[in-house]
């Protein structure tokens, strides 16, 4: 029997007389109407006959009140939760009941529950009563199957509806023939049990047995009362007596009667000395209530159970139908207490002997079942059976298989026969168990094979597919489909007829492997898709933002954001055009998107810090550039008309410029003003310092830019800034001194103010020369030689190096300058005294292929380079005519100018 029942559609029909005072009762308890399950439907019923007040012979009668129906159709378990707490062979279900306790909740109401058990006669109507009473779903008593046994061991369900929380127990009937009447243990255990452990216990009688010794339960009362002394400490129980079918006996007799034999089964009862004039009242609240036929008089009988099912609510309230009970156990306890109850029970062994007939069938259909199951493990046809299926698959396993069980079952049958029914049952049971239990693992290595052998064909067929072109999920589901239909096809021709397996376990095992190796397979081609993809947008965006930021110009950023806008979408198009046929869920594929979006800012922001770590490099770059070349990008030229502060600045600016766009990663788009900051407190340091005590670059973060964009802080700022000032510094000053040297050079005319002085002071030196025209000619011969000298020794560029170094130069050529230079008057004289004849045409050759192999000669570029041209000339040069002169080395050519 299962431990959990369905409700099945009831109708609960009551007047209208009596549906106010109900309805609010239901109102505030939240009884069925708040149930989603529940619905309720008022209709009115007028000119219509009642069932139960139609005799025989009788004029049908009408309803003039409307009737309120209580439907509730196929009210789930969820509602009850019905539990079988103990079965018939007095087995407690602790499992069950923990999961019966859990489900109601019933932990979280301390003290606030009560228990309300029945017990009575065998088809006396007890599960009937308590669905009725408390809305429970108790299996009933088919009256068209005959009055046989319907529940059995004892049975719990949660109250529906009932505030507090109340627990119904339905006990397996007494006196019932299946049991026999030598087996009245479990009446006795059950009764006591449900007397230990209830607030409410609801007796069952019929009224026609109201006064009978076995029927109306004495001799079952008289031994609980009395173990129940016995065994646990005393608690205060109210007993229910409820009536069933009353009859024209006024109900004032009948409970004067039942509570008299109740009084003398309690006075008959032995007690201990302590306990021996207790009166009932100190354990017990007898309350009797009397129900009309429920098969005579339905409608009646179900307004009678309204009325006492109000007495339930609040029922252990102070003035409730429990409301003076002691010795509760809480919630959290009722489980264990209830299974160390029953333990104490059971352990009266004098009340739990079997019958000598069961035991004899026991012991021989246990012989036969173990006969047959060694005759099966010998068997040849299993033997080779279990061998084949060993090696791989057998077409028609469940066939074969069944056909040899069949053989020994059938066997077992026959030769147990003529046992107790129960018992042979119960011990072919126990052998189909067994013998399923053997050959088990066989099925099991069929099924395996099968599934090993679906899942290679799976695999062979998804690879072929894939290389034909189609799409990844399309072709999955079409590979998929095809063999989970060979699986089924092959689980079904292994199913084994005597047994329930399902194979449903090696076919989602199965699933799972076909949907692990798929997600293999597409997780292995998204990846190389998106690490093709990573690649070719690094391609794309590496270079043009090198370039950027090594250019850094007013719009670097932007740029830089316009072209990782446009490279990303560009390859996301791609991308999504290509992982359409996986047909991803929308969530992965934005996911995928955003990582690609996400790798493509990665690039980006590696590149900026890349370049970031080279600032100080591109930034005396770009310092050199602008400082040495001029607006036509040509190179520029000291002549002292430029205005190096000015350039300097210009040139400062621009590689500000450059630190001002590596200092943060701008992709964003947000405003800042870190250039304006650089700009104000390194460009305008003096003004900056002047005008305001408070260092803007005297701080580790940007204001508007977060840390992760940061890449060089204002502090660093501050630091880079002076050390490519000093280190451009010396360039400042090269083109400084350049200038001035330059400036000298070109300028050797004394001030004007110099000029007037020597004029006024040397007056009479300028009126002696005058006056003797002679030292003129002193003068211009001195002039000339000094000139030569001056020429000679380059006397301008000795000076350049500094006063003294020119000094030491001038005072070590000084006296071989004047020697060649006489030496060379005198060669000119002689040359000018004794002329030579004419060059041959060779001789004018030689010198002229010497002319054109040396153009270069001819240009004295560097003073100095004339100086050693002169010397060359006056160390190698012989006599040879009035109009040439050959040199002896062939790389140095020079036609002097004719002679004056």
């Amino acid at each position: 029997m299962s431990p959990h029942r369905r409700c099945s559609d009831r109708h609960v029909y009551i007047p209208n007389s009596q549906f106010p005072p109900l309805l609010q009762v239901c109102n505030t308890q939240q009884s069925l109407s708040s149930s989603p399950s529940f619905s309720t439907s008022l209709y009115t019923q007028r000119n219509k006959p009642s069932a139960s007040t139609l005799g025989k012979g009788s004029k049908p009668s009408f309803l003039s009140n409307s009737l309120l129906v209580l439907s509730y159709f196929d009210m789930s378990r969820d509602d009850c939760f019905t539990t079988q707490l103990i079965d018939a062979n007095g087995k407690f279900n602790a499992a069950g009941l923990e999961s019966f306790v859990r489900k109601i909740k019933l932990a979280e109401c301390g003290l606030s529950y009560a228990v309300v058990s029945i017990m009575g006669p065998q088809s006396s109507g007890k599960s009937t009563l308590l669905n009725h009473l408390f809305h429970t779903n108790f299996r009933e008593m088919d009256a068209y199957k005959g009055r046989v046994q319907t529940t059995k061991g004892i049975w719990v369900a949660k109250c529906v509806g009932i505030e507090p929380c109340t627990i119904a127990m339905d006990l397996e009937g007494t006196d019932g023939r299946e049991r026999g009447e030598d087996d009245t243990t479990f009446e006795k255990q059950s009764a006591l049990f449900a007397l230990a452990v209830s607030d409410i216990v609801l007796i069952n009688i019929w009224c026609h047995d109201i006064g009978r010794e076995h029927a109306a339960n004495r001799p079952l009362l008289k031994t609980v009362f009395e173990v129940m002394m016995r065994l646990f400490s005393p608690r205060k129980t109210t007993l229910l007596f409820v009536i069933r079918d009353k009859t024209k006996t006024p109900f004032q007799h009948l409970e004067s009667i039942l509570r008299e034999d109740i009084q003398k089964i309690w006075k008959a009862v032995h007690k201990p000395d302590s306990l021996k004039d207790t009166p009932l009242s100190e354990f017990f609240n007898v309350e009797i209530f009397a129900l009309s036929s429920y098969e005579e008089k339905e409608r009646k009988f179900k307004e009678e159970v309204a009325q006492l099912r109000q007495r339930f609510f609040r029922s252990i309230s102070p003035g409730g139908i429990a409301g003076d009970r002691r010795g509760v156990i809480p919630a959290s306890g009722f489980s264990f207490s209830a299974q160390q109850i029953w333990k104490v029970i059971k352990e009266n062994k004098d009340l739990n002997l079997p019958a000598h007939k069961v035991m004899v069938a026991s012991v021989r259909c246990e012989e036969i079942a173990n006969e047959k199951f060694s005759h099966l493990t010998t068997d040849e046809r299993w033997l080779t059976l279990e061998a084949a299926v060993k090696k791989g698959p057998v077409w028609g396993f469940g066939k074969k298989l069944s056909s040899i069980l069949e053989f020994y079952f059938n066997e077992y049958d026959t030769e147990a026969a003529f046992f107790d029914e129960e018992v042979t049952k119960a011990k072919r049971n126990q052998l189909v168990s067994r013998v399923l239990e053997f050959v088990y693992p066989s099925y099991v290595a069929m099924l395996g094979h099968l599934r090993f052998k679906t899942f290679e064909d799976f695999k062979k067929r998804l690879e072929q597919s894939m290389n034909d072109g189609e799409g990844f999920a399309s072709t999955v589901r079409k590979c998929t489909k095809i063999c989970m239909l060979e699986f089924d096809q092959g689980s079904a021709d292994a199913a084994v007829q005597q047994a329930d397996w399902n194979p449903s376990k090696f076919r989602e095992k199965l699933c799972q492997d076909i949907d692990r190796h798929a997600l293999s397979i597409q997780n292995e081609k998204l990846s190389g898709m998106i690490a093709s993809y990573e690649k070719r947008l690094t391609e794309a965006l590496s270079q043009p933002v090198r370039s950027l930021l090594e250019a850094s110009g007013k719009d670097a950023w932007a740029s830089i954001r316009k072209i990782l806008q446009q490279e990303t979408e560009i390859t996301i198009s791609k991308f999504s055009a290509d992982i359409a046929g996986f047909e991803l869920d929308k969530e992965k594929v934005d996911n995928m998107v955003q990582n690609l979006r996400n790798h493509g800012r990665n690039v980006v922001e590696n590149r900026a810090r890349e370049e970031a770590n080279k600032v100080l490099m591109h930034m005396k770059d770009r310092f050199s550039t602008v400082f040495n070349h001029d607006n036509n990008s040509l190179p520029r030229t000291w002549t002292g008309e430029e205005d190096i502060k000015t350039i300097t600045k210009d040139a400062r600016a621009a590689s500000l410029k450059i630190l001002s766009v590596l200092v943060a990663i701008r992709l964003d788009e947000k405003p800042d003003t870190i250039e304006n900051i650089l700009t104000s407190s390194l460009m305008n340091e003096g003004v900056a310092s002047s005008g305001s005590s408070f260092d803007l670059l005297a701080s580790s973060t940007w204001e508007k830019v977060s840390e992760n964009d940061t890449l060089i802080t204002p502090v660093q700022c501050k630091s880079l800034w002076r050390q490519f000032k000093a280190e451009t510094e010396y360039m400042v000053t090269q083109a400084i001194t350049a200038q001035e040297a330059y400036k000298r050079r070109n300028n050797w005319l004394p001030p004007p103010w110099a000029i007037l002085a020597m004029f006024i002071l040397g007056f009479n030196e300028i009126m002696l020369l005058l006056r003797n025209p002679l030292y003129f000619v002193i003068i211009f011969v001195v002039y000339l030689l000094s000139k030569a000298l001056w020429i000679q020794m380059d006397i301008g560029r000795a000076f350049q190096s500094g006063p003294f170094v020119g000094l030491l130069s001038i005072s070590s050529q000084l006296l071989p300058s004047i020697m060649n230079l006489l030496k060379r008057l005198t060669e000119e004289a002689h040359v000018y005294t004794n002329p030579q004849p004419t060059i041959p045409a060779s001789s004018h050759s030689f010198r002229s292929q010497t002319l054109q192999s040396n153009p270069d000669t001819n240009t004295i570029l560097d003073p100095s380079a004339a100086t050693i041209v002169e010397s060359a000339e006056s160390s190698n040069v012989h006599s040879c005519s009035d109009d040439e002169i050959e040199y002896s080395s062939p790389n140095v050519a020079h036609q002097k100018p004719p002679k004056i």
